[in-house]
């Protein structure tokens, strides 16, 4: 019954999961039928080799979004510790 609504009215997709800002898994809300981003912007069926593929680019995406934020505050104190320009009375 589930699948009838599906092919009559068409799939109902909502996110399951965000990969990247660009790439997320989606379900369906009648059906539990799985797709993905394909490298086109199209929707495929999500198969154990594109759910691999997501895992893979999730992690590193998620290091490389943990590394950008951790290094450019850093630099930043660093660099403003160096540059005191401030003039020395005594």
């Amino acid at each position: 019954m589930k699948s009838f609504y599906c092919s009559v009215f068409g799939h109902q997709y909502e996110v399951s999961k965000n990969i990247t800002y660009h790439v997320k898994e989606y379900k369906c809300s009648h059906c539990n039928s799985q797709v993905t981003t394909s490298g086109n912007g199209g929707l495929t069926p999500l198969t154990p080799k594109f759910r691999e593929i997501n895992s893979v680019l999730s992690r590193i995406h998620k290091r490389r979004v943990a590394r950008m934020s951790q290094s450019t505050t850093p630099k930043m104190q660093q660099h403003d510790e160096l540059l005191d320009f401030s003039p020395h009375f005594s």
